[in-house]
């Protein structure tokens, strides 16, 4: 049975462990902690222990074994499956380990606790001529540790990869207390199994993560950012291609939206507007960016898209003339999710195919999904370049929101079987939680599935870290 309170016995030895301050019982202390973004699910929590170094985060693992406590880890609780929804659970609230252990811009690395706010890594990169490449709508709010935990993707893993390629070592508080200290700097370690990527991704279910060594770039120096209409899913992969093929690695983002999702920001956040002169049934924004000063990115941004004219696949476009004007195309997309909330419920799915089918998946969804409910509105977008698409269906107009979302699982059906007859995946960079525990099952390789079961009992054997989230033991 759950317990739904804590003998006050425990509460002494956690405030002794971490200080009295940091181990909170008021409920109104606790509320905000209990529903993630979406409003999807509502959590309840036995207290919420906020520790100050990896010491402590020990410290309380050893007794929540002990005591045999379910454990759930928190940075900035913008995760959006369920993952860090508490179940009659401890929060492990890390935003006190947020500190900045060390840079090197030699090595190019930061070393970095997982309290750390993504957009205060990005910034502290930036001071000294580096770059962190991670960058998603909540960089101002989530942390290092939920982006490891959930191995972050984000607009630019085309060029850069996800938190998985970002990151060359962890250190890690495991389920007993004991303490992985694997927080090495190398890009060449090749002794034995690689544990770091254990935890990269596990949503917390195996350990707690509590400080990364990432990698750094050298900062872009030169940037050219264009926003492109489209006639087809087809004519934007065409172009994607093209673009990849001249560009290379300059190549950085190449985001691809349903024209709906634009209408729908220019409707709902103030100061929005459509960069072209008449709609688009799709858009592209595509970024080229290079650490060489002298690049003329834009007269190649331009040359390209000349020449995807002149085939017929580019309808009309716009290349920014300036930081501010590049800066505004990219908060079109930014304000994307924002904006179809206001649209009434919206069914959502964060898959990935090949890329060579990102198109024929769009067009065999859409023609699915329309086919099913006539009037519902596909307000697709993604990391078209790899593969990554935010397949979310909003509700027809005028129709009731509670009915609506109750066939969820009718559309998750029908998404995740075209994506799964492609090769793909369900979940791309949102991570399994609650939301697609059941989904698991039907998709992955039953051989996988028992492996991670496995990992998971050898490394909790009471299933205290986050339990019930990815799979039920």
């Amino acid at each position: 049975m759950p317990m739904t309170a804590l003998d006050e016995s425990v509460l002494a030895e956690f405030r002794g462990a971490l200080g009295a301050p940091y181990v909170l019982t008021d409920p109104d202390d606790l509320a905000p902690h209990l529903v993630e973004d979406r409003g999807l699910y509502r959590g309840t929590a036995l207290a919420m222990l906020r520790p100050g170094s990896t010491a402590e985060v020990a410290a309380a693992l050893r007794i929540a074994h002990a005591c045999r406590l379910p454990v759930v880890a928190h940075g900035g609780n913008t995760g959006l499956v369920g993952g860090g929804t508490p179940d009659h659970a401890l929060i492990l609230k890390l935003d006190r380990l947020n500190r900045i252990r060390d840079i090197d811009p030699v090595n190019m690395t930061m070393t970095v606790e997982a309290g750390v706010i993504l957009k205060t890594v990005q910034e502290k990169a930036a001071e000294t001529g580096c770059l962190f490449p991670l960058s998603l709508g909540a960089e101002g709010s989530c942390t290092i540790g939920g982006n490891l935990s959930t191995n972050a993707g984000g607009t630019a893993v085309l060029r850069y990869g996800n938190m998985r390629e970002l990151a060359l070592g962890l250190e890690v508080v495991l389920a007993d207390g004991r303490v992985l200290n694997d927080l090495n700097r190398l890009r060449k370690n090749n002794t034995g199994y690689d544990l770091r990527n254990l935890f990269i991704g596990a949503e917390g279910t195996l350990g707690i993560i509590t400080a990364a060594v990432l990698k750094l770039f050298p900062a872009p120096k030169s940037r050219a950012t264009a926003w492109v209409g489209l006639r087809t899913p087809k004519d934007g992969q065409i172009l994607f291609s093209r673009i990849r093929s001249a560009a290379g690695d300059t190549l950085t983002g190449f985001e691809f939206m349903y024209g709906i999702v634009l209408d729908f920001v220019t409707r709902h956040i103030p100061g929005s507007t459509n960069p072209l002169s008449a709609p688009h049934p799709y858009y592209a924004l595509i970024e080229l960016t290079s650490p060489d000063p002298t690049a003329d990115l834009g007269a190649r941004m331009e040359d390209m898209l000349g020449g995807a004219f002149e085939d017929d696949l580019v309808q009309d476009a716009v290349v920014a003339s300036s930081v501010a004007q590049a800066d505004a195309l990219w908060r079109l997309r930014e304000s994307m999710s924002e904006a179809q909330k206001h649209e009434g419920g919206s069914i959502k799915h964060d898959v990935s195919v090949p890329v060579s089918s990102v198109a024929a998946f769009l067009d065999e969804a859409t023609a699915a999904c329309e086919a099913t409910l006539p009037g519902i509105r596909v307000a697709a977008f993604g990391h078209f370049g790899d593969g990554n698409i935010h397949y979310n269906l909003s509700q027809p107009v005028g129709a009731d929101k509670a009915g609506y979302l109750a066939r969820w699982a009718e559309f998750n059906h029908i998404v995740h079987g075209i994506v799964a007859r492609m090769g793909g995946s369900i979940s791309a960079e949102h991570g399994i939680g609650l939301i697609k525990r059941e989904e698991l099952p039907l998709y992955k390789d039953p051989v996988s599935l028992d492996l991670m079961r496995a990992v998971k009992r050898t490394l909790d054997p009471d299933n205290i870290l986050n339990p019930g989230k990815i799979f039920v033991l």
